[in-house]
């Protein structure tokens, strides 16, 4: 395994360095401002346009999308960019049109999209004029069961008919967000795995009824676009709108969630990198008892196990990445899982250490750090709860065949 970087990395990494540090942190305060003048304001705050503008010109956009219509990136190459924009999760990843759900979004329609598909949804997403979002998880079933997904699309004629109910379809609440991939039983009497399918509805179509957004921990996401329940009641949409095969919903949909779940944890590390520099700014000013905290051993050991821990998580990111660009998705499916897991947690764990250092601080709007926590929280359930990914990997544990007998004397 080889993670050295190459030229071409290492200069995307400099100017996205200096685009963060120049343009996306200062823009923070000025977001915060927007959005709380426009409290019913579901969306990106005004300056958003102005950083996706300089984004664009500097080079620095659709940096995930491996095909032509990207950077040309692999996975691995990816990892850095990624990881420098969850220093602000709130706000890079849209500058750079590198945001979820759009990503996962736009590599489907890459995969699977007819060309009047890609042409109507993908073109748009690529150039950031439009958002989208992804309908699967349903409030009434275990979605930790993907096989437990009920909402029926009904084959009718020339139509297909949707019918249920969806929540967490993160962006549907945003005016730009157009269109939505919905996964549903288009087969129920088929073998499991083939009973369900995807199919695009715009969201103006008849029958769409946002309910409500749920928040994060209390925090509305509204920079996002919230995280919609939608109700599809009796929506029509053209036969022409599937997306990918019939029945095969579950292929297409691995082709969005195992990227999409290692985004998360490159995102991560650059959040735990962020805290770990918030942490140790604020240990090196504040003074207790006489000293700052800095001099303190408790606080030394504190910092140097997140520096030990985010080094050991961002390695296994990295592994996964490697994985997928060497063997594909499918084989590195375990390293993706492993990631899954251990990346929240860790990166939960260092956000939480730096909150006590911060005190009554770090509980306040004043740092990012409670924002940053509820991202990290939410990851752990988010694209598989951890005890799915655990799951999977005790049971390819116990199928391996040891290299080593184990000896009894």
């Amino acid at each position: 395994m080889d993670f050295e970087y190459s030229p071409k990395v290492r200069d995307l990494q400099s100017r996205l360095t200096a685009f963060m540090q120049d343009r996306v942190l200062p823009a923070e305060a000025i977001a915060a401002e927007q959005l709380a003048a426009k409290p019913d304001w579901w969306g990106a705050p005004p300056i958003m346009a102005d950083l996706k503008a300089a984004a664009k010109r500097q080079g620095l956009w659709n940096l995930f999308l491996p095909a032509r219509e990207g950077a040309g990136l692999t996975n691995l190459e990816y990892a850095p960019l990624a990881e420098l924009t969850g220093w602000s999760p709130a706000i890079a990843p849209e500058a750079v049109n590198c945001n979820p759900p759009d990503t996962g979004n736009m590599e489907l329609l890459h995969l699977y999209g007819t060309p009047e598909q890609k042409q109507e949804w993908l073109v748009p997403l690529l150039d950031g004029e439009i958002r989208s979002c992804f309908s699967m998880t349903e409030p009434d079933v275990a979605s930790s069961d993907a096989n437990n997904i009920r909402l029926e699309i009904a084959d009718e004629s020339d139509e297909w008919v949707l019918t249920g109910r969806k929540w967490w379809s993160t962006a549907a609440l945003r005016d730009d967000n157009r269109v939505a991939m919905v996964m549903g039983v288009t087969d129920p009497d088929a073998p499991v795995g083939s009973r369900h399918s995807i199919v695009l509805v715009p969201m103006d179509t008849p029958g769409v009824e946002i309910v409500r957004s749920t928040s994060v921990l209390g925090f509305d996401d509204r920079h996002e676009g919230g995280h919609g329940e939608i109700v599809y009641n009796g929506v029509r949409v053209p036969k022409a709108n599937l997306l990918g095969p019939r029945g095969k919903g579950f292929a297409v949909a691995q082709a969005r969630l195992g990227p999409g779940r290692i985004h998360h944890c490159m995102r991560l590390i650059g959040m735990a990198e962020r805290a770990i520099a918030l942490m140790t700014e604020r240990a090196r000013t504040r003074v207790a008892f006489g000293k700052p905290l800095a001099d303190e051993g408790v606080v030394q050991a504190t910092v140097a196990d997140a520096r030990i821990a985010v080094d050991a998580a961002r390695l296994t990111v990295l592994r996964a990445a490697w994985r997928m660009d060497v063997e594909g998705a499918k084989a590195a499916r375990h390293d993706i899982a492993a990631a899954k897991v251990l990346v929240p947690l860790t990166v939960k764990k260092i956000v939480d250490d730096a909150i006590q250092i911060f005190g009554g601080a770090g509980l306040s709007q004043d740092t990012p750090l409670a924002m940053l926590y509820s991202q990290a929280r939410f990851l752990q359930i988010a694209d598989g709860p951890d005890q799915v990914h655990r799951r999977s990997l005790a049971r390819a544990e116990f199928a391996a065949t040891p290299v080593l007998s184990e000896v009894r004397g």
